[in-house]
C-alpha cells in the first residue's frame, strides 16, 4: 500500500485538476490550470498523505516502521502529529488560503518532506534499504510536492489572477 498511495494521490490530483479546468471557463487559461493543480496538490499529495501518514505513524506505527524498514520509534507519534499539522494545512490551502497561506505551507512541507527524503537517500546509501516506504515512490514525492507547490504558486504570481466566468 505505501508504494501505490503516493502514485494514486498524484494521479488523483492532475486528473482532478484537468477534469476541473475543463469544466472552467472557456478558452482554457493556462492561469486555470495552474489554480488547479495547485488546489488538487495541496487537497491530496499534501493534505491527504499528510492525514494518511498521520494515522500510520500514530495509530499503526509498527507497520509505518516496517514499510519504511525501520523499527518502532516513539519519535513516530512526533512524526505522525507534523504530518498532522501538514495535512491540515493542505486541506485548508486547497480551497481556502490566501498565496501567503499556500507558500507557508510550500515551505513547511519543503522542511519536513524534504527533510525526510535527505533522510530516505541517506538510509539507502549507508544501509542498503530500499523498502518500499524509503525507497519507492514516496523518496520522489518528498521532493516533488513541496517543490511543485512552491513552483506552481510561483508560476501563479507570474501569470496573475485566474480569468473569472
Amino acid at each position: 500500500m505505501v508504494f501505490w498511495v503516493p502514485l494514486i494521490a498524484w494521479a488523483l490530483a492532475i486528473g482532478l485538476a484537468l477534469l476541473m479546468s475543463w469544466r472552467g471557463p472557456h478558452p482554457f487559461s493556462l492561469a486555470l490550470v495552474v489554480d488547479q493543480l495547485l488546489r488538487y496538490i495541496l487537497l491530496l499529495p499534501v493534505g491527504l498523505m499528510g492525514l494518511w501518514a498521520f494515522l500510520g505513524h500514530v495509530f499503526f506505527p509498527g507497520q509505518a516502521a516496517a514499510s519504511i524498514g525501520w523499527a518502532p520509534s516513539p519519535f513516530q507519534f512526533e512524526v505522525g502529529m507534523a504530518n498532522l499539522g501538514i495535512g491540515v494545512a493542505g486541506v485548508i490551502g486547497a480551497f481556502f488560503g490566501s498565496p501567503g497561506f499556500r507558500a507557508a505551507v510550500g515551505i513547511v512541507a519543503l522542511g519536513f518532506l524534504g527533510g525526510a527524503g535527505i533522510g530516505h537517500a541517506i538510509q539507502i546509501e549507508e544501509t542498503g534499504n530500499v523498502a518500499s516506504g524509503n525507497a519507492g515512490p514516496i523518496f520522489y514525492t518528498d521532493f516533488l510536492t513541496p517543490l511543485a507547490v512552491l513552483g506552481l504558486l510561483l508560476i501563479q504570481r507570474v501569470l496573475g489572477p485566474v480569468p473569472q466566468r
